[in-house]
């Protein structure tokens, strides 16, 4: 197997040239902006502004209790228009604060709460739970957890997730060629968290560039390295990337902690560092909106709430009418049928595709070649999962690891039969997850 990479995986066509080379532009948002309690993993957050109150950016407008939960901000100052259910990005109403803009961003101050080297772990994991981080790669787990492991003293490797491997998507790669030092500032503060632990800076070789800043950047500090992935989807999936970087491997019932890493993508990275250096909670994003239907392809930096259609406005709206639209990348991201809907911390891009190839395929019967088992990084069989999902054998789905399927969609990517392998192994992984909570 070659060195730093994982086996299986895919190599699709990636789209990146289209908004790759288009620095962050800055857009300011419209009148209404809405925030959802759930955007993270775990318990929604709980409002604690009510209609008629005026807030300003980065005030605290939702908080929750429980540990695996995250606060909410405005990004905006204004007024709270109202809470109430409203739509999001899978088509579930949801409740959510909603702020009518008054356009003068007036902010409520954001301080360091102290100099970096004055604050214990404690209070740096503290304010990063305040500052409302999650996982900004699209899981959405939120970040104080992540940094909290049972034994700190065995995490050997903070690593930086740089692969960006999701087609079409570029705003990790904008965020590291125009902010490299709020990247690297926030592997810092988080290995000071970690004193056995080694930082690595993990980007694929289709980014030379890249590679070669952050090593610049980084040759006199002895605890961080760059290493450079084999370019392959899915590389920048947090099993793949553990394995390909440590040679460690992890599985559905474990957390990256157990093998001794904590892996955080770039924007939670930089949204840690700013949290700590500046006292600002994430109130922002970098998001990608591409696709062969946008008239100009780009990433922006966006406040939270902003709806997907004006940050499609932004880009010059469509110049040919989509078939498909996806929020996210074409390999995991959710279909869209309604652009009035807001972004949240884990919008990573909107893509829009002139053509539906997905719909258009006519899936027929399996041949047995083979191919979705060759590039599975979990080494399952998806075939034979799907015919157990299909066919609602739960006992035959579990006994054969059905559990360990990451959802990465190479499978149905692959196969010469069309079949849909990866949404009904998904459908299944859903159900069992929902009984496992129960």
């Amino acid at each position: 197997m070659a060195k730093l990479t994982f086996v299986g995986g895919i190599h699709p066509y990636d789209g990146k040239e289209m908004s790759k080379d288009k620095p962050i532009q800055d857009i300011l948002p419209g009148n209404e902006l809405v925030y959802p309690l759930s955007q993270h993993i775990g318990a929604p957050a709980e409002a604690i502004v009510a209609k008629g109150d005026r807030v300003l950016a980065g005030q605290k407008i939702a908080e929750s209790k429980a540990f695996v939960s995250a606060p909410i901000h405005s990004s905006v100052s204004g007024t709270v228009k109202a809470v109430e259910p409203r739509r999001v990005v899978s088509g579930d109403m949801v409740m959510s604060i909603v702020v009518e803009n008054d356009g003068l961003y007036e902010d409520v101050g954001f301080y360091p709460v102290a100099p970096l080297e004055k604050l214990s772990r404690e209070e740096i994991i503290d304010i990063v739970r305040e500052a409302g981080i999650v996982g900004m790669g699209g899981a959405g787990f939120p970040t104080h957890v992540k940094l909290s492991p049972k034994n700190p003293k065995k995490i050997e490797y903070v690593i930086a997730n740089c692969a960006e491997c999701e087609p079409y998507l570029t705003s990790d790669y904008r965020r590291m060629l125009e902010e490299p030092e709020k990247l690297i500032g926030g592997l810092k503060i988080i290995l000071s968290l970690f004193e056995n632990a080694q930082g690595i800076l993990a980007v694929e070789d289709n980014k030379p560039d890249c590679i070669s800043l952050l090593r610049q950047l980084t040759k006199d500090e002895p605890r961080i390295s760059v290493k450079a992935l084999k370019t392959k989807y899915p590389q920048g999936g947090e099993r793949t990337l553990i394995y390909a970087v440590t040679g460690r491997k992890i599985n559905s019932t474990m957390l990256p902690a157990d093998v001794g890493c904590i892996v955080n993508n770039v924007d939670t990275m930089v949204a840690v560092y700013r949290a700590v250096t500046e006292g600002r909670p994430l109130i922002e994003r970098i998001v990608t909106v591409t696709g062969d239907a946008v008239a100009n392809p780009r990433n922006f930096r966006v406040k939270i709430g902003t709806s997907y259609q004006q940050i499609l406005n932004e880009a010059g709206g469509f110049k040919t009418e989509p078939e498909k639209i996806v929020c996210g990348g074409p390999m995991m991201g959710v279909s869209m049928f309604d652009l009035n809907v807001p972004t949240t911390k884990t919008s990573t891009a909107l893509l829009c595709l002139t053509s539906d190839e997905v719909s258009a395929m006519k899936p027929g019967p399996c041949i047995n070649c083979g191919r979705c088992v060759e590039v599975c990084p979990g080494r399952v069989i998806p075939s034979r999962l799907a015919d157990y999902a299909e066919r609602f054998d739960e006992e035959a789905f579990l006994k054969n690891y059905g559990m360990e399927c990451c959802e990465c969609g190479c499978c149905s990517f692959i196969c010469p039969a069309k079949r849909p392998l990866t949404q009904e192994i998904k459908s299944m992984r859903k159900i069992q997850l929902a009984k496992r909570k129960k």
